[in-house]
C-alpha cells in the first residue's frame, strides 16, 4: 500500500468519525444520576433536589427533569433527565444555577453522585402520571460479547410489555462510554399494574433469557416523583 493511499484511508476514517460525533451531538441525550444522602439528611435533599427540578425544565433544550424518591429506602434518590441534544445537557451541568444547588447537597451526601450519560435505544411516547405512578429503574450489565443478543432481548421485553396494563413508560437508555451498560425505565400507573407485570409470562421468559447474558445482578429499584 502506497503512502498516499494510507493517508487517503486515514482521512476518510477521519472524516467518519467526525460526522459520526457530530450526529451522536444532536442526538437527544439523558442522564441518570443516583444520589444518596445521610438518612437524616432526607428531607432537607428532597426540597434542594425539588429546587433543581423546576429550574431545570425551564431551561433551554430540556425535555424532562424528574427527581425520585426510593420507596422504603427515602434517603436515595435517582434524577432522570432528557435534553434536545448534548449540547443542551453540557450547558445545564456548566450552568452556575446547577452548580449552587450542587454545593448545596454536598455536605447531605453519604456517596458521590453516580451520574450516567445515555442515549435512547428504545424511547417511546410518555402518557401522564399521577400520584400514584410507580417508577422501576433497572441497571442491566450485558457481557460484552452478549451484547447484541441482550439488546435484542430488552427490545422485544419494551415491544411485549407495552401491551401490559398500566403501562405509561418504558424506555431502554445506553450508555454512552459503555454500550453493554442499560437502564431500563419504566413507569407504571400503580403498584398493581407493576406487580403483575413482573409475573407476566414475558417478563418470565426475557428474565431467564438475560441470566446467561448478564454481567452482574439485575438490579431494580423502585422509586416515586417527588412534587
Amino acid at each position: 500500500m502506497t503512502i498516499s493511499r494510507l493517508f487517503a484511508l486515514i482521512t476518510v476514517a477521519l472524516i467518519a468519525g467526525i460526522a459520526s460525533a457530530r450526529a451522536q451531538d444532536t442526538n437527544p441525550t439523558f442522564v441518570v444520576s443516583y444520589i444518596e444522602v445521610a438518612p437524616s439528611s432526607a428531607r432537607a435533599a428532597a426540597g434542594i433536589l425539588r429546587t433543581l427540578q423546576e429550574a431545570s425544565r425551564k431551561e433551554p433544550g430540556n425535555t424532562g427533569f424528574e427527581v425520585l424518591q426510593r420507596k422504603g429506602q427515602p434517603q436515595q434518590f435517582a434524577i432522570l433527565e432528557a435534553w434536545k441534544d448534548a449540547k443542551a445537557q453540557a450547558a445545564h451541568a456548566a450552568a452556575a444555577n446547577t452548580a449552587q444547588l450542587r454545593d448545596k447537597l454536598k455536605p447531605l451526601l453519604a456517596a458521590p453522585i453516580d451520574e450516567r450519560v445515555h442515549t435512547g435505544f428504545v424511547v417511546g411516547k410518555a402518557k401522564v402520571t399521577g400520584r400514584g405512578s410507580v417508577y422501576v429503574l433497572t441497571h442491566v450489565d450485558l457481557i460484552g460479547a452478549k451484547k447484541d443478543e441482550g439488546l435484542a432481548a430488552i427490545k422485544q421485553l419494551s415491544v411485549d410489555s407495552a401491551q401490559d396494563a398500566g403501562i405509561l413508560r418504558y424506555d431502554l437508555l445506553q450508555q454512552g462510554n459503555r454500550p453493554n451498560h442499560l437502564t431500563l425505565v419504566e413507569v407504571w400507573r400503580g403498584t398493581a399494574d407493576q406487580e403483575k407485570h413482573e409475573v407476566a409470562a414475558h417478563t418470565r421468559k426475557f428474565r431467564e433469557a438475560l441470566l446467561p447474558m448478564s454481567g452482574s445482578l439485575y438490579d431494580q429499584r423502585i422509586y416515586q416523583a417527588i412534587n
